[in-house]
């Protein structure tokens, strides 16, 4: 905890944040044109690739505040953890099947390499929390137990998965890891909980990306629900695409409250920014 707050009160950390963040962002920003208008040529469909682009961009600033710090501090692993199985339960479906990507021309490599570039981002930020800068993880704080959310995610997608990839096993881990991105969250707002509900800049445009990202695929989904197929458990009631939309709700209720002063903090202070969350308000 004492170096959190000295990362945070470093001048030289906060300056170095404040350049890279935009770049981040702006960088971004151009690819998600560029794949738009060069390789989706404007198809609406393209809006769940630039949905795993946030994603991504989520995982490259949460590594900017960790390369400027010199530190895992502020950072949930069991978030990570959760993180890294969702990507790779999406992944063992989206490589070689095509039930759940976007029909334009991103969907044919782009979708699945931006997924890829966010697990072994994810990936290298465990094992920073994990075995190399170990001495700076949190781990008192980092509490919240996360092996019953895999196993009820699993349980609940083997009962109300689609079958987009008409394959019980890939369909059931691509909605495995719709529900694993849903509960991953929850081990960090604890974290910030546990860790008297201050989150620093680069922590809090982490956790908004994931918001960004959620909305941007709950739109295609709304959008396909009437494409997405499943064998119904009752005739005539699409049990999947209501799992699917409600996971997004979740996911989007769950990240209301830290939405609403993470907009606060970035109009009244812009990108460096931080926020003091009432702890009741986290979990």
């Amino acid at each position: 905890m004492l170096g959190a707050m000295l990362a945070a009160q470093n001048p030289a950390v906060a300056k170095a944040q404040s350049k890279t963040v935009p770049v981040a962002y702006g960088l971004f920003f151009f690819g998600a044109l560029g794949i738009y208008h060069f390789v989706a040529n404007g198809e609406f469909s393209v809006i769940i690739t630039l949905g795993v682009l946030i994603h991504c961009l989520a995982f490259v600033l949460l590594s900017l505040k960790s390369m400027a710090e010199g530190s895992m501090s502020g950072i949930s692993a069991k978030c990570l953890i959760l993180e890294a199985l969702a990507l790779a339960c999406r992944l063992s479906s989206t490589t070689w099947l095509n039930g759940y990507l976007p029909v334009d021309a991103s969907g044919d490599f782009i979708y699945q390499a931006v997924e890829g570039a966010s697990l072994g981002l994810v990936l290298w930020l465990l094992h920073r929390a994990l075995v190399s800068h170990k001495h700076t993880y949190e781990a008192d704080a980092d509490s919240l137990p996360v092996l019953p959310m895999v196993a009820a995610c699993f349980l609940l997608a083997a009962f109300l998965h689609a079958d987009m990839n008409n394959r019980h096993l890939f369909d059931t881990l691509w909605m495995t890891g719709l529900f694993l991105n849903v509960v991953s969250v929850l081990p960090q707002l604890w974290f910030i909980s546990q860790t008297g509900g201050v989150v620093q800049a680069c922590t809090g445009h982490y956790i908004a990306m994931l918001a960004v990202s959620r909305a941007l695929s709950g739109i295609f989904m709304w959008h396909a629900r009437h494409d997405i197929t499943c064998k119904p458990w009752v005739d005539g009631v699409n049990h999947a695409i209501w799992a699917i939309l409600a996971a997004h709700v979740l996911h989007l209720v769950l990240l209301g409250d830290f939405g609403y002063y993470y907009v606060k903090a970035l109009v009244q202070h812009g990108l460096n920014f931080k926020i003091e969350l009432p702890c009741a308000d986290m979990v």
